[in-house]
């Protein structure tokens, strides 16, 4: 009777299930690709919400052989399984349970797992509840997507992704009798963190599932030989895109709250998977090639290596695991060294050598005389990188950074962005959040901005030292000098922008007038306020991010218009139902930035620098005339540019230190950042056809140039060295003051015009 009122009692104050008819547990945020290729998920839990019809019957088979034979023919509880845990429990022997699936329903929606009797008997009236409302397919749905499995792996079909890489629906069955263990010892006994403790549970599951019926004994035993492929902890999916994915959660929060952690939204992105790999590989070799011309910094930390066995390798496994691997770059710790030969132990107790070539970037530390802090000695903590001939060699990880970031000109789809080396590393984000000098890759602006003052890619423009007092520049005065030292004498314009000439561009923007030029490249998408009404402008002294110099080198591209770089295309529930879908506006429908003229006059002085200038690498390497960009090295040496584009991608790439400091006298945005750019492109424009460009209203050929028809009427040939000239006959001609096909008496004349 007592037990009848107590039942009586508590059975109204039990919580209501009826929610569960219509189960919605806590979903992940996902990011994808373009192609629908998994790059980021977040939320505590890792979750993917699986219909029961889903699930594959060999994945049912093995939880219903382990937790609960009888599942579909009992009513919710095990009666002789409870009495006989009990009397356990009541004797002290070790704890033991009977839990059917629907008990554990029941404990893990709406109980905590205290072991106490008043516990118990609220989940055994749950269970009945649970029972009475939903069908066993609905509460067998619930338990496998409900149930953790350890490493933030909530349900079986994340559990397959976690531990195997693979979708529920292509476990075998010595995989799914591995899944099916872990719900015991979820932290402890997963693959992962055990593997030995994992396999025992696997082999007694198989038996179960045989002994059950659910396999035969042949199945049983060749899942019982199975070699299992277990993914490593923290492995990539493949595609590294751990910026975009962070920038993705930043906006998506920004809209949802907390909410976008767990109501199970994926978010497509602009991101195409084979142009993001090709730039996390293209970013990450320049950097490493960069980092092997760097003096050897030593080993990342020392550990003592004990006398004793044991200790000794607990030692070395405790200093690998807090020495992450970050892609290539692989951890080791120094076992033996001398000049000749270093031995090291990798993670699973891999010992490797390391021998001749492999030793030249830690050959400072392991020499005699070595400073104590760079030395290689044992207990050393080193970085080594296999080679493609499978030897080893030595590294270390690299201090300078890097962004990479590709968009499409004609709408502004971000196609590929790598923020810096490894997001491990460094999680700041150098394609947003870096304002850097632009150097010379900011001239092309202030070239567009001459072509609207009357100049032209024929414009005679003098090559010659300029000093500039302090009544000039308001404080220290200014004697600026050309990259390469020297001086040229008279040059055109286009010449000019291609050999980079700084005394060029500071005579054309002194022409034009700074605040001219400040107006002007607003119009590309800079902050006028960071870009002060100076002459040091000419030269790149304002400050930009890498994707402003991709958005505002693609208004080049794309005939002078000016599109907003956008990185999500939708934004969908759970169910598929489509929340939010960009449309992004056709460059005819976006607003122009710059006349047409302009852009394709601009365009053919890109493609020179590419063709025969500082980035003749561009077109040499990758045999295409369409591309076009600019170089870009700073003051001292201190960022390293380089954008360039194609009429469907353009692409900005940078190089330096965080906190800013000299990359080395010799390292030039044509040296450092080129090559990544073109080893990116190389495979983002493969397939690409060759674009012709097509002369918009309003520019006629002059020689071998394209000019504005007023131009080429005669507005005659700007003297930039200070004194006055008249229109020049060749001009009044429509030759141009350099055309090939003036006599050389003439030529000779217009030169001798320029001498200072």
């Amino acid at each position: 009777m007592a037990v009848l009122m107590a039942l009586a009692i508590a059975y109204p104050n039990l919580p209501d299930v009826s929610e569960l008819s219509n189960y919605r547990p806590k979903l992940p945020l996902r990011v994808y690709t373009a192609e629908g290729r998994l790059i980021g998920e977040f939320g505590e839990e890792r979750r993917n919400l699986t219909p029961i019809a889903q699930i594959p019957q060999v994945m049912k088979d093995a939880v219903l052989a382990v937790e609960d034979a009888r599942f579909y023919e009992h009513g919710g509880i095990d009666y002789l399984g409870v009495l006989r845990a009990a009397l356990a429990n009541l004797g002290r022997e070790k704890s033991q349970g009977a839990s059917t699936i629907t008990m554990q329903v029941a404990r893990n929606v709406y109980l905590s797992s205290e072991k106490t009797y008043t516990r118990k008997i609220y989940e055994m009236l749950l269970t009945f509840k649970l029972e009475h409302l939903l069908s066993k397919d609905q509460i067998l749905e619930i338990y496998m997507n409900q149930i953790f499995l350890g490493n933030r792996a909530y349900g079986f079909a994340a559990a397959s992704e976690t531990y195997f890489g693979k979708p529920l629906k292509q476990l075998s069955v010595a995989e799914a009798a591995m899944l099916a263990g872990i719900p015991k010892f979820p932290s402890t006994a997963n693959p992962i963190a055990n593997f030995a403790r994992a396999r025992s549970r696997q082999l007694y599951i198989i038996d179960r599932m045989a002994e059950n019926g659910f396999i035969s004994a042949e199945q049983a035993a060749q899942a019982k030989t199975e070699e299992l492929h277990i993914r490593p902890a923290g492995e990539s999916n493949g595609v590294h895109a751990e910026y975009v994915a962070e920038m993705v959660r930043q906006l998506v929060h920004a809209q949802y709250g907390d909410e976008a952690y767990t109501r199970g939204l994926n978010v497509y992105t602009s991101i195409q998977a084979a142009d993001q790999a090709a730039a996390y590989a293209a970013l990450r070799r320049g950097i490493l090639d960069y980092e092997r011309r760097q003096v050897y910094r030593g080993p990342e930390k020392y550990v003592e290596l004990p006398k004793d066995a044991a200790a000794r390798a607990e030692a070395i496994d405790d200093a690998l695991a807090a020495a992450p691997e970050m892609g290539e770059l692989k951890a080791a710790v120094v076992l033996e060294a001398s000049p000749r030969k270093i031995v090291a132990q990798r993670d699973n107790r891999e010992t490797i050598e390391i021998t001749g070539k492999g030793l030249l970037a830690a050959q400072s530390g392991l020499a005699a005389r070595a400073a104590p802090a760079i030395q290689v000695r044992p207990g050393a903590v080193i970085r080594v990188v296999e080679t493609d001939a499978g030897t080893w060699e030595t590294a270390q990880l690299p201090e300078v950074e890097g962004a990479l970031v590709a968009l499409d000109p004609r709408n502004g789809a971000v196609k590929a962005l790598v923020g810096g080396f490894d997001f491990a590393k460094n999680k700041f984000n150098h394609v947003t959040q870096a304002w850097r000098q632009p150097g010379s890759g900011f001239k092309p602006f202030i070239y567009s901005a001459a072509l609207e003052q009357g100049f032209s890619p024929v414009t005679i423009v003098n090559d010659t030292p300029l000093f500039f007092d302090s009544s000039v520049t308001g404080g220290q005065p200014w004697e600026p000098k050309n990259y390469e030292g020297g001086f040229e004498g008279p040059m055109t314009l286009k010449r000019g922008l291609a050999r980079s000439r700084n005394m060029i561009s500071i005579r054309v923007l002194q022409s034009i007038t700074p605040q001219v030029a400040q107006d002007w490249v607003a119009r590309f998408g800079f902050d006028a306020d960071k870009h002060p009404p100076y002459l040091t402008m000419a030269l790149g002294a304002g400050s930009v991010t890498p994707m402003q110099m991709a958005a505002g080198f693609g208004v080049f591209a794309n005939g002078g218009y000016r599109v907003s770089p956008y990185l999500i295309t939708r934004i969908a529930d759970q169910s598929g139902k489509v929340l939010v879908e960009t449309q992004p506006a056709a460059p005819a429908q976006a607003s122009r930035a710059i006349d047409a003229r302009n852009a394709f006059i601009m365009n053919t002085m890109l493609q020179e620098v590419a063709r025969s200038g500082t980035a003749a690498r561009a077109q040499g390497t990758l045999k295409r005339p369409d591309l076009g960009g600019k170089t870009g090295t700073t003051n001292d040496s201190m960022d390293a540019w380089f954008t360039g584009y194609q009429p469907t991608l353009v692409a900005s790439v940078w190089i330096g230190y965080d906190t800013p400091r000299n990359l080395g006298s010799r390292e030039t945005g044509g040296g450092l950042a080129l090559p990544i750019w073109i080893n990116f492109m190389q495979t983002a424009l493969k397939g690409v056809p060759v674009a012709q460009l097509t002369p918009p209203a309003g520019v006629t050929r002059l020689g071998d140039d394209w000019v504005y028809d007023e131009t080429a009427r005669g507005e005659g040939i700007r003297n930039l060295d200070g004194a006055g000239l008249e229109p020049d006959p060749l001009e009044r001609e429509g030759l141009g003051g350099l055309a090939p096909s003036a006599p050389s008496t003439e030529r000779n004349r217009i030169l001798d015009l320029f001498k200072d």
